[in-house]
C-alpha cells in the first residue's frame, strides 16, 4: 500500500533515500557527478515528501524556494525495486499541491538528458522545457523544465 508523507530533511528515511540517490547518480553518471553533485546539497529543508510502500521508504522529493513565485523540485528519487508502481507520480503530485498551498506560482526543475523516464514523467504532468537556469546555464547535459501551478 502506497502512502505519501510530508516531512523535513531531518527525517532519517529521507537521508537514506538521498544516499541511495547519490550512489545511483555516481554509478550511472560518473562523468558528470563531480560537477553536478555540488548543485544537489540539501541543507535544512522543511518541504520534503517521502513515499512509503508497506511502511518502507521507497521514494522522495523536496522543494527548494527560489523566490516568492518559484520553487525548484529537488532530490526526486524512487528506489529501483519500486519503479513502475506510480510512486514518482504520487511524489510529484504532492510536491505540486504543497507548492500551491505555499503560494508559489510555478515550479522549475533540472534533470539530465539521459533521464528519459523522468523527462517523460514531467512532460505528462505538464512541465515544459525552458532555457537552462542558474547553475545549469551552459551545461549541455541538463534539461530544465517549468510548470505553472
Amino acid at each position: 500500500m502506497l502512502k505519501i508523507q510530508r516531512t523535513t530533511s531531518e527525517n532519517p528515511d529521507f537521508s537514506q533515500l538521498v544516499t541511495l540517490l547519490d550512489a545511483y547518480l555516481w554509478e550511472v553518471y560518473p562523468e558528470t557527478q563531480a560537477e553536478y553533485d555540488t548543485f544537489n546539497v540539501i541543507e535544512s529543508n522543511d518541504t520534503v515528501v517521502i513515499a512509503y510502500n508497506d511502511n518502507v521508504a521507497v521514494g522522495c522529493g523536496c522543494l527548494k524556494k527560489i523566490d516568492q513565485e518559484a520553487a525548484e523540485i529537488k532530490r526526486m528519487f524512487v528506489s529501483p525495486a519500486s519503479r513502475g508502481l506510480g510512486v514518482s507520480h504520487l511524489i510529484l503530485a504532492e510536491l505540486e499541491k504543497w507548492a500551491d498551498e505555499l503560494g508559489f506560482s510555478y515550479l522549475i526543475l533540472e534533470t539530465l538528458h539521459k533521464q528519459t523516464a523522468a523527462i517523460s514523467l514531467y512532460q505528462k504532468r505538464g512541465y515544459q522545457r525552458i532555457d537552462n537556469y542558474g547553475p545549469y546555464v551552459g551545461l549541455p547535459n541538463s534539461i530544465c523544465m517549468r510548470k505553472a501551478i
